[in-house]
């Protein structure tokens, strides 16, 4: 070390960093680390494979250069924070007045929400987007992520909003906008205004400049399109490696909570279907929800995978249009079919994801096996689950599909996870087997156990409602559900049934 006083200097080539700390020059050179990128897990030098995870090859070498993406963020997000943005957690944001607090001193009261103007998305949400959050949605290209955030802002109109596309160009956004608000005018029956005075568009990529249009603009809510293009300066790599996403994320996450003002991240999947980019960028965001669904369907999920601020079991459902998104408030009534009297291998189970009920389509077709080994195949459900239900269905009932192909399909494009559907898969097995349509008007909703026993399924009166409001006249029910509520006020007849040949007899006779 040298000595010299107030002295600041940037070394461009090597990297080097000097520093004046008291009169002494000191030189900080460049971090080098190893990161999973997997699972995130952090390392000082390379391994062939990662001690958390278990994965071979997945280590990545980053750089980890001078402090100042996490210096801009942090002066963007002061500058924020004293224009009078919300703040949370009490204010205490800045690295000086942060301090221990004991946990009874703490305020329980519930941030306000910002209501996003769309209420699947406030579903899925928790209530509503939470001032300071940083949320990443994730989905297949094409799939409508970019749609359905400018769709959403655009209906945002009490809030200053800043939309950075690193992806298309401004006039692009705009072409997008001004259909998009056409195609909502229509679905509400309102004439077309299009004044969009509470956006502005920033076509960006660099991460410090960003920061420093975030204060000209000083927004309340921020879009990123898309954090696989944004990069910084402190990391020598491309935009969309391991590094620059993990940095670019952790520098964003900063700047939310420091200034209180919300940020979307939007994020590609790869062709294994997860979010693409490092894991930790997961594990730093407050709220990942993916945006799910068939190109070649007209319905699109929106599902909560994490969420700080609410549940991770909603659901909300979309119908893809030219004009837009719409809305499914009664996703039920989309996905039965209209007339399935006389067609076999058809059968309706009561289903909940989240907290909606909803009834959904099973069909199913068994046929001879063609090349003497039997296939297997599952659209929408767990494939080990039909496996399992087709032993039972052999092993309790009787029925012989050793020699048989058995292809599963729920209607609509969905991916159920309930247990309940169980009993409907059997039931569409069985009537496509033997080749006898189940009547109409009949529904179910019940889990099989190993033993061919049908074991109780949750929120029970919620199925039962959902199924009599669409105008069903029978429902299968486990026995054991069948105690506990008022049966007087359905007009649904109520089948309670204790193993898997009850429920055949009462479908079949």
């Amino acid at each position: 070390m040298s000595r010299k006083k107030n002295v600041l200097l940037h070394g461009k080539n090597d990297k080097t960093i000097y520093v004046s700390i008291d009169g002494y020059i000191i030189m900080a050179k460049d971090k080098i680390a190893y990161v999973c990128s997997n699972c995130g897990q952090e390392s000082s030098k390379w391994m062939g494979k990662c001690p958390s995870c278990g994965q071979w090859n997945t280590f990545k070498e980053i750089r980890i250069a001078g402090d100042s993406g996490s210096q801009a963020a942090k002066n963007a997000g002061m500058t924020m924070r004293h224009g009078g943005a919300a703040t949370m957690f009490g204010g205490q944001h800045s690295d000086h007045d942060a301090k221990p607090m004991k946990l009874r001193d703490i305020s329980a009261i519930d941030e306000p929400r910002i209501d996003m103007r769309d209420e699947e998305l406030n579903r899925v949400l928790g209530g509503g987007m939470v001032p300071g959050s940083i949320t990443l949605l994730g989905g297949e290209p094409g799939i409508g992520k970019s749609t359905l955030t400018l769709q959403t802002i655009l209906n945002m109109t009490d809030r200053r909003i800043l939309y950075v596309s690193g992806e298309e160009s401004a006039h692009q956004i705009k072409l997008r906008a001004d259909r998009l608000a056409k195609g909502q005018a229509l679905l509400r029956g309102e004439e077309v205004v299009q004044p969009f005075d509470h956006i502005t568009i920033l076509c960006e990529t660099q991460l410090e400049k960003i920061f420093s249009h975030i204060q000209e603009v000083a927004p309340e809510f921020i879009v990123i399109d898309s954090i696989q293009t944004i990069a910084t300066e402190e990391v020598d790599s491309s935009p969309g490696s391991v590094s620059q996403v993990r940095e670019c994320a952790a520098h964003l996450l900063r700047f939310a909570k420091t200034s209180g003002i919300p940020v979307i991240l939007i994020g590609h999947i790869n062709k294994e279907g997860t979010l693409a980019g490092p894991k930790i960028l997961e594990h730093i965001v407050d709220t990942v929800i993916q945006f799910e669904g068939d190109q070649h369907y007209m319905y699109r999920i929106l599902r909560s995978i994490k969420n700080r601020f609410g549940s991770t079991s909603e659901l909300g459902i979309y119908e893809m249009l030219q004009g837009g998104l719409r809305q499914v408030s009664n996703p039920s009534e989309l996905l039965l079919t209209e007339d399935h009297d006389g067609l076999s291998g058809v059968a309706i189970s009561a289903a909940i994801e989240g907290v909606r009920p909803f009834l959904v389509e099973t069909q199913a077709l068994v046929s001879t096996a063609a090349y003497g080994t039997p296939q297997r195949s599952a659209t929408g459900f767990d494939q080990r689950r039909l496996n399992m239900l087709l032993a039972v269905l052999e092993k309790r009932v009787g029925f012989k599909l050793m020699q048989k192909d058995v292809f599963l399909n729920i209607a609509g494009g969905l991916r159920v996870t309930d247990p309940a559907m169980d009993l409907s898969v059997l039931a569409a097995v069985l009537s496509s087997n033997v080749d006898t349509a189940i009547e109409q008007g009949w529904c179910m909703a019940g889990e099989v156990g190993l033993s061919g026993e049908v074991r109780p399924v949750s929120r029970i009166e919620q199925r039962i409602a959902e199924a009599e409001k669409l105008g069903f006249q029978h429902i299968i029910i486990p026995k054991y559900n069948y105690h506990g509520f008022d049966h007087q006020k359905y007009q649904i007849e109520i089948h309670p049934v204790r193993k898997v040949e009850e429920a055949f007899r009462c479908l079949f006779g």
